[in-house]
């Protein structure tokens, strides 16, 4: 296979690689898909201001976020059905990401379960959770991250109701019930015989590991979109913090914030952290990109909180307009997801190597040498 050069090389690697249904599914957007593109043309347009004759013989990448000392100021985000990617994908993402000194944040509806992955690592790892109507559900996963260490919770608020995402269904992910819907998929995957063999047969079993409890024998993946629907809570409200608050003491990040009012919302009520996201443009489609939203937050509350950010981030250069912008550290989504589509945990510490030297370059030739020293000043009309 090709070696990849640049981390968005690994997108096309996964589109060959994976079928067609999971490759939808990463790659897509909710509706006509304007907010994804945002993403990454308004990430584009941010200039940075190049300096020169400036020491920048030693360039420090590491930085601490809650409490936890980091190789450099990236995560790997929470993605959902990532699992299906590679055989037990998950365990292999977060081996890379411990080799590579970040975190690693496994989703609520992951392909493995939290257990598994948490063995898998060495250092604990960041868990990302829903507002589920079943609370005492809820207070059981929130028992287990407990139990397996976790060091942060990351709480998903940008999705009281999923996204009309209509590649899914011009796919067969979504919409197409019963054996229509299967014989669709199976007929994708058949296309893909390297996929079909090492993670359709050698990857079993293929459950959303930390919900299968409450899905029993309902295992398709038609019973999980139709389990999203019926059981994430659109009647939460900030007050449900205190839930959230009453079952977890340790650091807590708000992720789905596109708007100050509601940063300092999230402030106000304690949180650790906030992530200015709009779902990778898999929500409410039309919303402002991640680089336009995160000035005026992190301005609104950035000595208040640690103001983390995604989307559209496909580089080291990315990473550092991020910074520039105003957060404090860059969780990647599908940069990794193609990493691991493409090359299994090789892609993803392969990936995390072209961002890490990408950065290295980007500071400088910003003569930012820490990342510290990252701020407003290293952007052009700033």
């Amino acid at each position: 296979m090709r070696r990849a050069a640049s981390a968005l090389d690994y997108r096309e690697l996964a589109r060959r690689r994976l079928p067609h249904f999971l490759f939808e599914y990463i790659d897509g957007g909710s509706y006509a898909q304007v907010t994804l593109k945002r993403n990454i043309a308004d990430l584009e347009d941010v200039a940075l201001r190049q300096r020169v004759l400036t020491d920048v013989s030693s360039i420090d990448l590491t930085t601490e976020l809650f409490g936890q000392k980091l190789a450099m100021p990236v995560a790997l985000a929470p993605i959902g059905l990532a699992g299906m990617n590679a055989r037990r994908g998950e365990t292999q993402a977060v081996r890379a990401a411990d080799k590579a000194g970040i975190p690693f944040c496994l989703s609520t509806v992951s392909a493995c379960p939290l257990d598994e992955v948490s063995k898998a690592a060495t250092k604990p790892i960041w868990f990302q959770l829903y507002m589920i109507r079943d609370r005492g559900f809820m207070a059981e996963l929130l028992a287990q991250a407990r139990e397996q260490k976790c060091s942060a919770l990351v709480f998903t608020v940008d999705m009281p109701v999923p996204g009309s995402r209509y590649r899914d269904y011009h796919s067969g992910l979504a919409g197409s019930a019963g054996v229509t819907g299967s014989l669709r998929r199976t007929w994708q995957a058949m296309m893909r015989p390297h996929w079909a063999w090492d993670v359709g047969l050698l990857g079993r079993p293929h459950q959303l590991g930390n919900v299968a409890p409450v899905l029993g024998k309902n295992t398709g993946l038609e019973d999980f979109f139709a389990w999203m629907r019926n059981n994430f809570d659109p009647s939460v409200t900030w007050k449900d913090l205190d839930f959230i608050r009453q079952n977890w003491s340790g650091p807590l990040i708000i992720k789905g914030i596109l708007d100050a009012e509601d940063a300092r919302a999230a402030a106000d009520l304690g949180a650790d952290g906030i992530v200015v996201s709009n779902h990778g443009g898999r929500q409410l489609d039309g919303v402002p990109s991640t680089a336009r939203a995160l000035p005026a937050i992190a301005d609104a509350v950035g000595d208040r909180m640690t103001v983390l950010a995604d989307g559209g981030v496909r580089s080291g250069l990315d990473v550092v307009r991020m910074l520039a912008l105003g957060a404090k550290g860059v969780l990647l989504g599908r940069a990794w997801a193609y990493a691991l589509a493409a090359r299994g945990e090789a892609g993803v510490s392969h990936m995390l190597q072209l961002i890490e030297a990408e950065m290295r370059v980007a500071m400088a030739l910003t003569a930012c040498p820490r990342v510290d020293a990252i701020t407003r000043d290293a952007l052009v009309g700033r």
